[in-house]
């Protein structure tokens, strides 16, 4: 079975580490980008099969980046799990409505995210929307 693609959308270079090492040693590919606007053109020129992405980025913050990806109809299916370090129900409150499906406050709980990684990359296998993009963009 091919490894699952999961994008890291992540400005700190130690996250960026950390999640590095702990995706591949569950069985992920992983992809970073270290900014908003490379977070958005390697969403849509890798088209992974999860995006975990911070909200506190240089360029193109993460509530446009989740946006754009949510609101169109090529990339809608990819599962975006937020993990940051805002805290407030407001912040939760945004990325909701920016399309996100699950929001995570750093540090976070390893065991806990992975499952949910898991939980949002089978919903959207059984559903059949990993497949509408296409084979070439599938790795």
């Amino acid at each position: 079975m091919e490894k699952r693609k999961v994008l890291v959308v992540e400005d700190t270079p130690e996250l960026v580490y950390q999640f590095k090492i702990r995706l591949a040693a569950a069985g992920y590919e992983v992809h970073t980008a270290n900014d908003g606007s490379k977070g958005l053109e390697m969403a849509r020129s890798i088209c992974p099969d999860l995006i975990l992405l911070d909200l506190m980025l240089p360029e193109v913050d993460g509530y446009r980046i989740c946006r754009f990806i949510k609101f169109d109809k090529e990339y809608e299916h990819i599962p975006i799990i937020i993990v940051t370090a805002r805290s407030l129900e407001s912040d939760t409150e945004l990325a909701m409505e920016a399309g996100a499906d699950a929001y995570y406050v750093k540090p976070v709980n390893w065991p806990e995210l992975l499952i949910k990684m898991s939980e949002l990359i089978s919903a959207n296998e059984k559903s059949g929307k990993i497949k509408q993009v296409g084979s070439n963009k599938q790795g």
